[in-house]
């Protein structure tokens, strides 16, 4: 089986202002460790203050959505190429929150992500369900359908990474039970190489997100299949983010 590296990813969503965001972007530099990848996804206007303060410290930078076109007439958007010339190497795309604000389909985060692999970038692409569907017992059903729509035909274990973020624990300090993400991550990967090949399937990262912190972070991450985690409130300080980090086995 191929070791997969923990990737650490703190989504900061809409949150910070320049001196604080780079104080943060500072303090992570200074408390990172071999053994795990750390990635941090600032606001698009943070980006390159951000950049700056991470230069030469191992710690990879991410934007928090791409355009599906390469440039032209889209108003407020920020193209994937933009992105790269800026810095960074990752991009979440299809997180909950750009499905309902935005009403971003399956096939609009496909778009996005072979847009993402067009300009060298690893694209991290969010499923999961609503609490409605998982009472339902869809589940499964549903990851499987957010998967086979969002995933452009030249995924590979190098340029995508998938995070399960069920979307009723986003943000509420609600986590699904440890046996609910194993099957879950357990389903993905199995989806991953039917689709991709056995290498992708074996190769590819999968991180749990929604309500990751300090105190359930090593059960989490101690789950088989459990390659990391995406993380929300917890990667806006530096201590809780680099604890979570230390708690990869």
């Amino acid at each position: 089986m191929t070791r997969r590296i923990p990737l650490i990813a703190g989504n900061w969503k809409m949150n910070g202002l320049k001196a604080d965001s780079v104080d943060l972007a500072r303090a992570v530099a200074a408390g990172a460790a071999e053994g795990r990848d750390l990635l941090v996804c600032p606001p698009a206007v943070l980006i390159p203050p951000v950049a700056e303060a991470l230069d030469g410290s191992g710690v990879a930078l991410g934007a928090q959505d791409c355009h599906f076109e390469s440039g032209g007439a889209h108003t407020g958007d920020i193209a994937a190429a933009m992105l790269a010339d800026a810095g960074c190497s990752h991009v979440i795309l299809g997180h909950s929150e750009r499905r309902a604000d935005h009403g971003e389909g399956d096939d609009l985060v496909r778009a996005k992500t072979g847009a993402a692999h067009a300009a060298g970038l690893v694209a991290i692409v969010c499923v999961g369900e609503t609490l409605q569907e998982r009472d339902a017992g869809q589940t499964l059903e549903r990851i499987s359908a957010q998967l086979g729509g969002s995933l452009p035909e030249a995924v590979t274990s190098g340029n995508t990474v998938i995070a399960y973020e069920p979307v009723w624990a986003i943000g509420t300090g609600r986590t699904p039970t440890l046996e609910d993400v194993a099957e879950v991550h357990a389903h993905i990967r199995g989806r991953i190489a039917a689709k991709f090949g056995a290498g992708a399937g074996d190769g590819m990262r999968i991180l749990y997100g929604g309500s990751m912190k300090p105190s359930n972070a090593a059960a989490l991450l101690a789950i088989d299949g459990v390659d990391g985690g995406l993380i929300g409130g917890a990667s806006l300080v530096a201590e809780d983010f680099l604890a979570i980090a230390a708690s990869c086995p």
